[in-house]
């Protein structure tokens, strides 16, 4: 699919086709050219960059009309992400801490209302602080705990990988508490607001010094008791912090599926635009068999993905389980992506190993795919559990 095409399948109606040219348009006229000035330079995605997606409604694509989103589906979330991430990942990323987000956002009634249509415009945003220094995939396991102290809870501990740490106007913390009775009480979700541009109240950090996903910092955090209100929600004993993430992990693993694919176009996008320029030996090497096939198979592999991951949030909008789906989608998505934007960057040789060209960026940026929202690993494992049943004690 070249830059200027569509992705024409059964799935694809005119008002979706519609939305994703407004955002391919978006991601060619602002996203690419602030990604290419900012990431050589590991910069900040600016404000108004986030506002003007805010006026198109990119954040709240999932929010319910009622509440000032578009009522729209997993699909359409996807498809916005998929072409904002052919611009730079880390604003195809951005749009969760709306969609994404709005369930999580503290407080009760009108205020809260309120909360979710400023969400929504992308003027209050949330992160999530889930994993930990010594805690990753097995979130069940996070230490940082939180106890109550009449109507509010207490949090003390450290994590890790809290990205938009500083930019978000909350941060939801996966915390344990202790149960009535004095032994492990779970785990439990809290929501803990705080200035924008600043870190909470009793919380020192620090960024950590990453290879890519530039555009936003990532924090290593610690928690100091830390003051949150308890909400009437966080009341509800039937699903514990741990569960309902683990429960709600599947549409981020679809739209970590869709930056995948994103980051794949636009690398064979890249690629096959050079390989036209390039000459060698007399000719563009587009001629060349050994480029040709290479384009030709990074294509398909793209499109597989993509067809996958469509059936897959057919599947999560008709309110089906997809648990297996989205871990396929992801697993598959991110392998690719990795395996594209390398090959695209051999297309180009020495050229693809410079900033001088983005490829270096979608290449280091696929990288993450294949960890973040869960590892192929892990993503195997919940194939083969589902296929197999969970492997007996011997």
């Amino acid at each position: 699919m070249s830059d200027g095409e569509h992705t024409y399948s059964a799935y694809m109606t005119d008002e979706r086709l519609m939305m994703q040219e407004v955002a391919r348009d978006f991601t060619r006229n602002e996203v690419t050219p602030v990604a290419n000035r900012l990431d050589p330079l590991q910069g900040d995605m600016p404000r108004d960059l986030i506002d003007q997606m805010g006026e198109l409604g990119f954040f709240g694509i999932t929010i319910p009309e009622p509440l000032g989103g578009l009522g729209l589906g997993i699909f359409e979330y996807c498809l916005v992400a998929e072409e904002l991430a052919r611009g730079w990942m880390s604003v195809s990323s951005l749009i969760a801490r709306g969609n994404g987000f709005y369930r999580a956002i503290p407080g009760n009634g009108v205020e809260r209302d309120d909360k979710i249509r400023a969400m929504a415009k992308g003027q209050y945003l949330g992160a999530a602080a889930l994993s930990e220094p010594q805690t990753g995939s097995d979130l069940s396991s996070v230490s940082c705990r939180a106890r109550r102290e009449c109507d509010e809870w207490v949090i003390t501990g450290s994590k890790y990988w809290c990205t938009f740490a500083d930019g978000a106007d909350f941060i939801m913390v996966l915390c344990r508490i202790d149960g009535e009775d004095g032994r492990d009480g779970g785990t439990i979700n809290i929501s803990v607001e705080k200035p924008r541009g600043e870190l909470p109240a009793s919380v020192t950090g620090s960024p950590i010094p990453k290879i890519g996903y530039f555009g936003w910092k990532t924090w290593e955090l610690s928690f100091d008791n830390v003051r949150a209100p308890v909400q009437e929600r966080s009341k509800d004993k039937t699903k514990r912090g741990f569960q309902a993430t683990a429960a709600g992990l599947g549409v981020p693993r679809a739209h970590t599926a869709a930056r995948s694919i994103g980051l794949a176009q636009a690398a064979l996008d890249h690629a096959i635009e050079y390989a036209k320029e390039r000459v060698q030996f007399g000719q563009p090497i587009s001629d060349f068999q050994a480029i040709r096939f290479k384009i030709a198979t990074m294509a398909t592999e793209i499109e597989a993905s993509r067809q996958l991951m469509y059936h897959t949030c057919a599947m999560l909008d008709a309110g089906r389980s997809a648990s297996r789906e989205t871990s396929m989608v992801k697993y598959l998505a991110s392998e690719m992506s990795e395996r594209v934007t390398s090959e695209a960057l051999q297309i180009m040789g020495g050229a693809g190993y410079t900033t001088l060209h983005p490829v270096e960026r979608y290449w280091r940026d696929a990288r993450l795919t294949k960890i973040f929202e869960g590892t192929s690993e892990i993503q195997q494992r919940i194939i083969s559990d589902s296929l197999l049943g969970k492997p007996g004690r011997r």
